[in-house]
């Protein structure tokens, strides 16, 4: 699989075993397998990272940010808005990719018809911030006719109204959260209440999100996303093992050998810390390899959610 990215495969194997035998055992990739397979998550997350700077490399169409249209696509939708300035719809729509998430069946489905009022126009930022309870009403009344599902970190989640994590709902804490100016203001005071440093802003707007149903992955997951788009000058510091599951078990197996290992959240920050330093992937990258890798530990899956 992608033959072009076998020198680096191999690159971080050499790392991950010089790592191992020089500065902290890893116990996880003793099994050459093992190695094999994360060395390739590595590779398929850091590929990730590529595909969101190469969708941001050329000039995207409008077409690709209509939700009506056939060629609408998510990521590139929010690549084209931030290329015209438009940093509030860019946002906006980095939310709805987050709470909606993408399942591997129906992809973005769910999106294109909640964000194109199902082919009778746009809820876009500026509508729904003026009158969020308008687009409350919209989805009460048609949400058994939007199709697709929640992709499967947010399988929990609900179209239902009467729902305890009703759409409606989730949107109000969000509107709460950003504030009546908007994200650019809101992403801009967070900047100067934190200072200069993108992993310490990150912290600061994880550590004071108040969005229903937005646990530490969903939060992990837009605020990246944000980064990544530009939208704020932002990147994860940190894994953000406490409340974690599938990273903080990646990391476990990794260091000892046993994804249910009692590691605390901050030694096992301390070690992909350390990992990091002779990796250079950023946390982002690892805090992905690892929740991947431990899905499956000797047998490599591309995984697309």
């Amino acid at each position: 699989m992608w033959p072009t990215r076998q020198t680096q495969k191999r690159d971080i194997a050499s790392k991950l075993l010089d790592f191992s035998a020089n500065h902290r055992q890893l116990p996880g990739i003793a099994n050459p397998l093992a190695l094999d397979t994360l060395s390739m998550q590595f590779v398929a997350s850091l590929r990730r990272e590529d595909y969101y700077r190469l969708v941001q490399r050329t000039a995207i169409g409008p077409r690709r940010a209509d939700p009506n249209n056939d060629a609408f696509d998510a990521e590139r939708a929010v690549a084209h808005h931030v290329q015209n300035g438009n940093l509030e719809e860019a946002a906006w729509l980095v939310f709805l990719m987050t709470h909606l998430a993408r399942p591997a069946d129906s992809g973005w489905l769910r999106l294109r018809q909640i964000y194109g009022r199902l082919g009778q126009g746009i809820w876009t930022w500026d509508v729904v911030a003026a009158d969020p309870q308008a687009f409350a009403d919209w989805l009460a009344a048609n949400w058994q006719s939007v199709g697709g599902k929640f992709g499967n970190h947010r399988k929990y989640e609900s179209l239902d109204p009467a729902s305890n994590r009703a759409f409606g709902k989730v949107l109000a804490t969000y509107l709460d959260w950003i504030g009546a100016e908007g994200h650019t203001a809101f992403f801009a005071r967070a900047v100067r209440e934190a200072g200069n440093d993108p992993g310490t802003i990150f912290d600061h707007l994880y550590q004071g999100m108040t969005v229903l149903s937005f646990g530490r992955l969903a939060k992990f997951d837009y605020l990246a996303l944000i980064g990544r788009y530009g939208i704020a000058p932002i990147h994860a510091g940190q894994a953000y093992f406490r409340g974690a599951t599938g990273p903080a078990r990646g990391a476990k197996l990794l260091f000892d050998g046993n994804a249910d290992s009692r590691a605390e959240p901050d030694t096992l920050q301390d070690r992909v810390g350390e990992l990091d330093g002779v990796l250079d992937v950023g946390m982002q990258v690892m805090e992905d390899a690892l929740c991947n890798w431990q899905k499956s530990p000797t047998t490599f899956i591309h995984f697309k959610g």
